[in-house]
């Protein structure tokens, strides 16, 4: 066998064992590695949670994310979400996050859905009043109040007295899935102590009614009214008739003059 064969085959013996132990080398480093920094565990929903309804255990799970892609909110450990009241509804494999549920501090679940500013207050309604039984939780509505202008009369006037507020149940039902009209007797809605005053007002006054908005119209658009200035009284002016006097200063056959006296006016009128 020839130096140049022997040369040949050490050479290649020195790179199958260099190649061997930059394998193993690699391997080793894959399996000793560290889990990735750049993720975290996120609880995610498992299924449809709908609005008003309590996280469950099995609606919820952790899985592990990139941490750039993970909301602030966002909880790490499924017993952080578990036992609190969705405020929105989340869909199956949704982000969980602590915006969009309400702790549950006892009592109805009515209560965690009401924000921390506001009050809820029930108006009844027939199927005319509720939109034909479409209204559903998480939907908003204006109420429009009607009024008879005067007593004995057939005559009213109707006008938007509140906006864009949202309806946290019907009849007692917080919760639901359900996407056909169903006539209710009750609609729970959710307002300010200012507006709940208003509508009870109105609903002394007369008539209430509901109308449906479209979920992506937030905007408010009613004007304060101005209060009726009171209209003065209209003062009658009386004309009274001055009385003449007349006074005859001198005269004689042919002629004479008399002064004619009308209030403060004084004059002389010759008479022929």
């Amino acid at each position: 066998m020839s130096s140049r064969t022997l040369s040949l085959i050490g050479v290649s013996l020195v790179m199958g064992l260099g190649a061997a132990w930059m394998a193993d080398s690699w391997l080793s480093a894959r399996l000793n590695a560290s889990p990735d920094d750049h993720l975290r565990s996120v609880v995610v929903a498992t299924v449809e949670i709908p609005f008003g309804q309590m996280v469950e255990a099995q609606q919820v799970t952790t899985v592990r994310m990139p941490m750039d892609t993970i909301p602030e909110d966002a909880f790490d450990l499924s017993e952080k979400a578990v036992g609190k009241i969705a405020t929105f509804d989340i869909l199956k494999g949704d982000i969980v996050r602590g915006a969009r549920l309400s702790e549950h501090l006892g009592g109805s679940t009515l209560a965690s859905l009401i924000a921390t500013d506001k009050r809820a207050i029930s108006v009844r309604v027939d199927d005319v009043v509720g939109v034909g039984g479409f209204l559903l939780p998480g939907n908003r509505v204006d109420v429009l109040a009607t009024k008879t202008t005067s007593a004995g009369s057939n005559s009213a006037v109707s006008r938007t007295i509140l906006e864009n507020l949202r309806v946290l149940a019907v009849d007692q039902t917080a919760g639901t899935d359900k996407t056909q009209p169903v006539v209710v007797r009750a609609v729970t809605l959710e307002m300010t102590t200012a507006e709940a005053e208003t509508l009870v007002t109105a609903q002394t006054e007369g008539k209430l009614q509901l109308t449906l908005r479209n979920p992506l119209n937030s905007e408010k658009k009613i004007a304060a009214v101005a209060p009726v200035a009171p209209v003065a009284p209209v003062m009658a002016v009386a004309t009274a008739t001055v009385p003449k006097r007349v006074v005859q200063r001198s005269g004689g056959e042919s002629g004479g003059a008399v002064t004619v006296i009308r209030g403060i006016e004084t004059k002389v009128v010759n008479i022929r």
